[in-house]
Formats: C-alpha cells, sequence, structure tokens
C-alpha cells in the first residue's frame, strides 16, 4: 500500500529522474545511525531451505539485483540489505561515458514494462574501483563490464581486459554483457567465434589474477541456431554460467512501444526469457549454472524461471513496479513451496527442462 502511493508520485517523473531521486535516496539512507539494521529488518526473509551453492559462492537465499539499476557502484551497500541474496552492480566500462542523449528510458505501466536505450552511462572503471574499494561485501556482488562505445568490435578484448584487470579485486563473480541492443556492435560479440576469443582472454586474465567465476550475458533475441552457436562457444572457452537473458528489440508485444528505440524488459519479456533458459539447461545437459532474469515480478514468476533450469534468478523492472518488498515476497513465496512440495531448490532446477 505505501509503495503504491510512492510509486504514483515517482512516476509523475520521467524514470531516469524518478531512479537519480531514490539512487540519492538509497546512497544517504545507509550512512544514518541505525537505518542499515532497520532496513535488514523490514526487507530480510530468511529460509535455510532458500540457501544455495552456485559455482562456489553461497548465496542466502537466489533472488539478485540485475545489472542496470547500480550504474555507479554506490549502490551496493544499501540493496545488500533489502532482502537480495546477491546484487549485481554495473555495466562498467573502461571509458568513463555519458551514455545516450536523454530520454531515454520510457515507461509502459499498462504492460508492466520499460524500454531503455541508456547506452552504458558509468563513471568508468578506474572511479568505480575507487568506489568499491572502500566498500565491505555482506552479499554476494557481481561486477557487470561491457564494451566502451569508443571501442570498435575489433578493439572490444583489450577493452574489457582494462575494466576486467580494475574490477576484478572487487568483485565475488564476473558478469560479461555482450548484449545490451544500445551499444553500437555490441552484439555482434556474441557471435561464436568472438565469444568464444572474448571469454578464452577474461578466462585466462582471471585464472592469472583472482579466481572468481565469469557469467556471460545473452539477448532473448537469437535464433536456436544463434544460441546453440554461442553457448558451445562460451562453454568451449571456459565459462561458469551463463546469464539470461537480456533486454529484447523485439516489441510488438507493447504496440506502443515498437517505434521507441531501445531494449523491452518487464512482463512482456518473461515468456521468452524462460524459453530460452530451458533450452539452454537443455544444451549444457544442466551443468552450466543460469541466472535467470527478464520479467520476474512475483514468486510464482520465479519458480517458473528455476524450475526451466535457473540455478538463480534476478529482477529489475519488477523491482521498479513492485517495489523495494519484493525480493522478500519472492523468497516467502519460493520458501512456501518448499515446505509444501518437500522438495529442494537443487530438485526443482530444471525440472521442467526435461
Amino acid at each position: 500500500m505505501f509503495y503504491s502511493a510512492l510509486r504514483s508520485l515517482l512516476f509523475l517523473s520521467d524514470p531516469e529522474s524518478a531512479h537519480e531521486r531514490v539512487s540519492h535516496f538509497m546512497s544517504a539512507a545507509v550512512r544514518i545511525p541505525g537505518a542499515a539494521a532497520a532496513m535488514q529488518a523490514a526487507f530480510h526473509y530468511g529460509s535455510s531451505r532458500l540457501g544455495r551453492t552456485v559455482c562456489g559462492l553461497r548465496f542466502e537465499n537466489p533472488v539478485g539485483m540485475a545489472a542496470g539499476f547500480d550504474k555507479t557502484a554506490e549502490l551496493y551497500p544499501f540493496l545488500a540489505r533489502m532482502g537480495f541474496g546477491f546484487v549485481e552492480s554495473g555495466t562498467f566500462t573502461a571509458l568513463a561515458q555519458e551514455g545516450n542523449p536523454k530520454p531515454r528510458m520510457f515507461r509502459f505501466p499498462d504492460h508492466d514494462a520499460l524500454v531503455n536505450r541508456m547506452g552504458f552511462n558509468n563513471p568508468g572503471a578506474q572511479a568505480v574501483a575507487a568506489i568499491l574499494a572502500h566498500q565491505p561485501r555482506s552479499i554476494v556482488r557481481g561486477i557487470n563490464i561491457g564494451k566502451s562505445k569508443a571501442a570498435s568490435v575489433e578493439e572490444a578484448e583489450e577493452d574489457y581486459l582494462k575494466s576486467l584487470a580494475l574490477l576484478l579485486p572487487y568483485a565475488d563473480y564476473i558478469a560479461v554483457n555482450v548484449s545490451s541492443p544500445n551499444t553500437p556492435g555490441l552484439r555482434l560479440l556474441q557471435e561464436a567465434s568472438k565469444i568464444h576469443s572474448l571469454v578464452a582472454a577474461l578466462r585466462s586474465f582471471i585464472d592469472e589474477n583472482r579466481r572468481v567465476p565469469l557469467f556471460v550475458k545473452l539477448a532473448p533475441d537469437l535464433s536456436e541456431e544463434e544460441l546453440k552457436a554461442s553457448i558451445e562457444a562460451i562453454v568451449a572457452a571456459r565459462a561458469d554460467g551463463l546469464i539470461l537473458t537480456n533486454t529484447s528489440l523485439d516489441k510488438s508485444s507493447v504496440p506502443a512501444a515498437v517505434d521507441v528505440q531501445g531494449g523491452l524488459s518487464g512482463a512482456p519479456v518473461r515468456q521468452r526469457s524462460t524459453q530460452i533458459i530451458r533450452r539452454a539447461f537443455q544444451l549444457t545437459e544442466g551443468r552450466t549454472p543460469i541466472i535467470g532474469v527478464g520479467g520476474i515480478f512475483s514468486g510464482e514468476d520465479a519458480l517458473e524461471k528455476i524450475k526451466a533450469g535457473a540455478s538463480l534468478v534476478q529482477v529489475y523492472t519488477g523491482y521498479i513496479y513492485r517495489g523495494p518488498g519484493l525480493p522478500a515476497q519472492i523468497c516467502r513465496s519460493i520458501d512456501t513451496f518448499l515446505d509444501k512440495s518437500g522438495k529442494t531448490l537443487d530438485q526443482l532446477t530444471g525440472c521442467d527442462a526435461t
């Protein structure tokens, strides 16, 4: 009820301005004496049934914040107290970027959807590293890296490695974004030979410096043949997992958004994202962990992703529309299902994919 009223006020502003206001509040709130404990008490849902280990990392629960919400690296301390099992910050690039011209984010409330063409706006990896260096980690933190707009596709590998070298010390896992539709040429890196070369280079650097899991984030718009080839190349290059999926260029389900440039997220992409997760689970025979993201607004949505093959899930657009209580609501719903069914998360993962 409270968030419904607050959302009405926030939605009077354009999406990016509203996000900036909320971000300022989040950054300030964690510095108020006693605020951290109060947030933890209000938004945390705990149950031993929800914990799981993925790629050697222990997650208190399987619900994470997706990349794109924390683009400055400043929001992790707040989000880590808001009931999430993990937070993925970024996307960060080697070079600081202002991103695409505004307006660049659009709401479609009738469809529980957003379209964004942000363009990897971020302070740059060096500035981000300085921010992260002063943040204690209380829950798993992923660091999402992408290609600088100024770097060509041919220069992408070197560009990613610059970001990785600066940010690896502060990551519990690294996520490689090759699937945003808002950076020219980026999605070309999903092609099998290119993604294999990129992932192999990143894998080698990680192995030589600080061993953390490496995930690759793909688009929902890949054909069956493209998906199969990309996943085979990613696995061959020894990535640890997949993040499925990013935003979609297919906006046919939201007529008002068809002519709006950018990637669609939210409820309209839920089904396609789940289909991709299920197919990836089948292609890897369940041996490659998957983080499922796309259209999760409830515990039922999260369970759908898990049953399709996701070991973990992430929210973003659902958080905008449903508010800060969403992680706890999802956790409570999953826990209730596990309790009643007598199943474990391990037993549920991929049960609808076989």
